[in-house]
């Protein structure tokens, strides 16, 4: 048996303008932080003549064509692994739809997996890539790009999207101190709010493709705050950064009317009066996990364990997508 796992991610800033409607255009740029909670996938060879899928559904196919899940069909058509003599089940520590990028963390995986089947080894880049190509290209979702290459990479990485499609990738130059510090300053809550990230995205993409003048001038600035961002990480000044964020919030929340209820902007509210410098909704947007960068820690805790939110312990990795057994 093959397994694999993917890590999910957090945005740091720059979030939103890794979509093709405004890279392609402007070029984006973000930082992003691969975290110690997974996607995992595993394959193996059954003496059935079906296909087994099992994910949130079970399905039972004998033809790709059949196949519901649109991911796991488009990777097995690209990768030409027909089958049908094939199980393949997929789990996560965390639930779709909570905006860590599970859609981008579970292609990469599956891919990953995949080529390890036909015995092929495949550079974080080209996984990244061969992600997108499903999602964006195949799939036509409204997405952006920092979900496949984050989970492909690992690490706390900067990308900038440039115009002709390209991506390039770095880590962040910071002192182990600082990223411990980083580390260990965040917290992370659920809303208990799921959603579909292209129901908030849609709206992003359809307006950055009509160059609305509003949302064009909203991410220029956010990327700004992301380069910001870097700078505060890099000279080791997470006080900034913490600041940044709160701002990179308040711009966030303008693109949406879907971005945030009364209920996450309480929760908000409430951090911030109780020692967070920073915070915000981790992925597109209308639910998911609330985010804050704090140097109170423990009084941030225990304000929030208050109103009953479920706090998700954080590290980061190092490692990316890879084979853990098989």
């Amino acid at each position: 048996m093959i397994i694999g796992r993917s890590p999910l991610r957090i945005s740091l800033g720059g979030g939103g303008t890794d979509l093709p409607s405004y890279y392609r255009e402007h070029g984006g740029f973000l930082i992003a932080a691969a975290i110690t909670k997974y996607v995992y996938v595993s394959m193996h060879e059954t003496p059935l003549k079906e296909m087994l899928l099992r994910y949130s559904q079970i399905e039972r196919v004998k033809d790709i064509s059949e196949i519901r899940h649109p991911i796991l069909r488009e990777a097995l058509r690209l990768t030409n692994i027909l089958g049908p003599n094939l199980e393949i089940t997929s789990m996560a520590d965390i639930p779709s739809g909570t905006g860590l990028g599970s859609s981008g963390s579970f292609a990469t995986c599956l891919l990953k997996v995949l080529h390890k089947f036909k015995r092929q080894n495949i550079h974080p880049r080209e996984l990244a890539e061969m992600a997108c190509h499903i999602e964006i290209d195949l799939l036509k979702e409204p997405i952006g790009k920092q979900d496949q290459y984050i989970a492909a990479f690992g690490g706390v990485t900067v990308f900038e999207f440039n115009q002709d499609d390209s991506v390039a990738a770095w880590p962040v130059r910071a002192s182990a101190d600082t990223m411990d510090l980083l580390e260990d300053s965040l917290i992370m809550v659920s809303t208990g709010f799921y959603r579909a990230a292209g129901q908030v995205l849609k709206e992003q993409d359809d307006k950055t493709k009509t160059a609305d003048p509003s949302m064009v001038a909203n991410l220029h600035y956010v990327k700004e705050l992301g380069q910001r961002s870097l700078e505060a990480i890099e000279s080791g000044n997470l006080t900034d950064l913490g600041r940044l964020m709160h701002e990179h919030w308040t711009h966030k929340k303008k693109r949406s009317k879907l971005m945030s209820n009364a209920d996450i902007d309480r929760w908000y509210a409430l951090a911030m009066e109780n020692g967070a410098l920073g915070g915000k909704l981790i992925g597109a947007g209308g639910g998911g996990f609330l985010l804050f960068y704090t140097e109170q820690k423990a009084r941030l805790r225990h304000a929030l364990r208050a109103e009953g939110l479920v706090e998700v312990t954080l590290g980061f990795d190092y490692e990316g997508t890879k084979i853990v057994s098989g």
